[in-house]
């Protein structure tokens, strides 16, 4: 435990660009977490190369998240934001919890087996081996709580059977994680698709609002939004299209449902797609400015990371050195 608080772990993989669905169910989520808990957020990095990336465009595209995660309004000052790859315990636990954690029970993980069909000409160690790396990535920092969504939810449950199966071993030496279900982020689908989550490797592009589209991309989008031949606007599971730019609309302006439905009552699909449009414009707008700013404070954002790190770093190794000992590891002489 750190400063009394609770741990609480998360991150994002830096891999194509996040979208007003990461944002609205994540992001603005984590913004006040730090009030309550002891804060880490991780650029992924690690995990991202498990699919082939340029690499001029991956560390762009790191750097990128990372000013992202504060231009969204993470104080890097009370959260723990950084590089999983600049702390190499991310990697070293990872190998030694590999070696207690058995194939049937990664052979089982669903996200293996969508990720295998999607790449099925890269179907490599490292995606099979992912949920391993996760849960170091989760234990490293003593964590409490992680917050998860459906998807997650089987890496959890894994990491906290590696975590106990240690302990059984060799005493209490990870905390067990739980999933953290605090307050509910906006469930966001494609505006193409609103059966599907909206999601930022999407093939369809105009399914996804990108936090870095400009204005007249985020309207063109919305104005293309499915929706249907009934021109009411209500939230209804026969409604998908319009329940969903409904919740986009609730979460942008901070408005309830039953607020934004009568707002729009009696009123066409020709005001409510553009007031989506402007509401999810007064999130972004300020957003990229702020992201601009950062990224072009290139010595501000250096001396951010090179904070960061260290402090990940020390929590980790005070993790990692207790792992070395527990297995038998020989000390490194000083």
């Amino acid at each position: 435990m750190v400063n009394d608080k609770k741990v609480l772990y998360s991150g994002m993989q830096a891999t194509g660009n996040l979208t007003i669905g990461n944002y609205l169910g994540a992001l603005k989520n984590w913004i006040t977490l730090n009030e309550e808990y002891e804060c880490f957020f991780g650029v992924m990095d690690l995990h991202s190369i498990t699919i082939r990336q340029q690499p001029a465009d991956f560390r762009k595209r790191a750097r990128n998240l990372l000013a992202l995660y504060i231009a969204a309004g993470i104080d890097p000052v009370k959260n723990c934001i950084y590089y999983q790859s600049h702390v190499s315990a991310h990697a070293e636990l990872g190998w030694i919890l590999g070696c207690f954690t058995y194939m049937g029970e990664l052979s089982r993980m669903t996200q293996f087996k969508d990720k295998a069909a999607k790449h099925s000409d890269n179907i490599n160690a490292g995606l099979f081996t992912y949920p391993v790396l996760m849960a170091a990535d989760i234990l490293l920092y003593q964590t409490d709580y992680v917050p998860v969504g459906k998807d997650q939810q089987q890496h959890l449950e894994i990491t906290r059977d590696i975590a106990q199966r240690f302990n059984s071993i060799y005493g209490d030496v990870f905390t067990i994680p739980e999933g953290y279900y605090g307050k509910r982020g906006a469930k966001v689908m494609s505006l193409q698709d609103p059966s599907k989550k909206m999601s930022k490797s999407d093939e369809n592009p105009n399914g996804s609002i990108y936090l870095m589209d400009d204005a007249d991309t985020v309207l063109r989008k919305c104005k293309r939004a499915v929706t249907d031949s009934d021109s009411e606007i209500r939230y209804s599971e026969d409604k998908p299209g319009v329940s969903n730019l409904l919740e986009i609309y609730s979460a942008c302006t901070g408005k309830s449902i039953e607020e934004s439905e009568k707002e729009f009552d009696g009123k066409g699909y020709g005001e409510f797609k553009p007031a989506v449009a402007e509401a999810v414009n007064s999130v972004l707008e300020p957003m990229h400015k702020e992201h601009e700013r950062i990224l072009k404070d290139k010595s501000y954002l250096d001396g951010i990371i090179k904070e960061n790190n260290e402090k990940a770093r020390y929590f980790a190794n005070k993790t990692l050195r207790k792992v070395r000992k527990k297995v038998g590891f020989t000390d490194i002489p000083h």
